[in-house]
């Protein structure tokens, strides 16, 4: 089939699915393969459940004229966003980096949405499969789109700008995540690079955290550049460590004196400033900036200050890398009151410098002076250290359900797969 009728189905019939659980009458089946399933198998069922069309790369055991029949689904389906992408003449902002994206991303949907019809990435669906989905989730009122993508290799973004097509890009920063798939630092600041690559092409805008020079350095070329940060840049704004949530005295750029966050932890700084500086560029009220970061409430494990058995939670457990974690346990020692307990996570996907950078988490932890330290999973096991261990999540959380702690602070933190928000569970 063409893809220009495959999208004349995806225009009467624009929902789609890659999930057959998730079907609901009238969706576009996508079956998808991955290590760990194969949807072709599921196009029966796709169908049944009311899927109008099932779009398979396998042969299957029956006939119906709801079937399309492709070479690859996953590459077909890249090629319809692209496709629903290119109908489009509005901006698109792309945001990637190796900690905050999602953050920054739902700062930014918050003030742009303010003031336009703005779709965005939903949670974290950041990857081959959700970018594609979510292009093809952007309706025709759409004036502005914010896409996240993720990477963990090089040459990722890269792909992802071939149908994403940004005219604007934000890389958050470059630190010590994914360096297996990377090959240490400089291959995260190539990968993520790739971005701006992408705008150097095609006379994109980049915006740009001026405090980091590696970012300044890779952005040369790029003809339209804004720049955010602590100072000399066109939006400035520091942090006021008064208080358990950010507060940001802006400084430079726009007549916003004060903004206050829900969000904990200096290391956000940046996410705000990058909001401020689009919002500004995009000529959002600058009273609506304000009121948009003001009320975000962040969600989903990431830098959340909850109260809980008497006692204050700061989880920020969704992902972790060296860089994110160091940040996170240098401000948690920086908030005031001596009772704090760490609950910390191993880090993921770190290859031959896996060892090496959990020692180093160890020696930054060796310097303060914590009531209890429980470290959790992965290379935390095979490290000398004085602190308790716990293999699982559930094992630390049978450990802190016998402690009956109340007034105390906890920082709860660590790689996606370790899950440490079940020890508040």
């Amino acid at each position: 089939m063409l893809l220009k009728e495959l999208y004349s189905i995806f225009i009467q019939y624009p929902s789609i699915q890659t999930d057959t659980r998730k079907i609901k009458t009238g969706d576009l089946f996508f079956a998808l393969k991955g290590p760990n399933f194969n949807g072709n198998h599921f196009a029966k069922e796709a169908l049944d459940a009311g899927a109008a069309y099932v779009i398979v790369d396998e042969p299957v055991n029956f006939l119906d004229n709801r079937l399309i029949e492709t070479e690859n689904t996953l590459q077909l389906l890249q090629d319809l966003a692209k496709f629903h992408r290119q109908q489009f003449t509005i901006p698109f902002i792309a945001i990637t980096g190796s900690n905050g994206k999602t953050t920054t991303k739902e700062l930014i949907n918050e003030v742009l949405a303010s003031t336009y019809k703005t779709y965005c990435t939903k949670g974290n669906l950041n990857n081959h499969i959700g970018i594609p989905l979510t292009i093809l989730a952007v309706k025709k009122d759409a004036e502005i789109a914010v896409i996240e993508m993720g990477a963990n290799h090089q040459k990722e973004i890269e792909s992802y700008c071939q149908y994403t097509l940004p005219t604007h890009g934000i890389i958050t920063n470059c630190g010590k995540a994914h360096l297996e798939g990377f090959g240490g630092e400089q291959g995260v600041i190539k990968g993520k690079g790739e971005l701006f690559d992408y705008l150097k092409i095609t006379g994109g805008t980049a915006f740009i955290m001026n405090d980091y020079e590696y970012l300044k350095k890779i952005s040369v070329g790029i003809s339209s550049i804004k720049t955010y940060g602590t100072e000399n840049a066109e939006i400035t704004g520091r942090a006021d460590k008064l208080g358990h949530f950010l507060q940001v005295e802006m400084t430079r750029g726009t007549d916003i004196k004060n903004i206050k966050t829900n969000l904990v932890g200096e290391y956000n700084l940046p996410n705000v400033l990058v909001a401020v500086a689009v919002g500004k560029y995009f000529s959002v009220k600058e009273e609506a900036i304000q009121n948009a970061i003001a009320h975000y409430l962040p969600s989903n494990s990431r830098s959340q200050l909850i109260e809980k058995g008497g006692n204050q939670i700061i989880l920020d457990a969704y992902n972790a890398n060296p860089s994110s974690m160091k940040a996170a346990i240098e401000n948690f020692a920086s908030m005031q009151g001596d009772d704090k307990i760490l609950f910390l996570g191993a880090m993921m996907e770190l290859g031959n410098e896996s060892i090496a950078e959990h020692r180093s988490i160890i020696n930054l932890i060796d310097q303060y002076h914590w009531k209890a330290v429980v470290l959790v999973g992965g290379d935390f096991k095979n490290i000398i250290h004085e602190y308790l261990f716990f293999q699982k999540a559930e094992e630390a959380k049978e450990w802190l359900q016998k402690q009956s702690y109340n007034g105390v602070k906890l920082l709860v933190k660590g790689s996606r797969s370790v899950q440490m928000e079940k020890i508040l569970e």
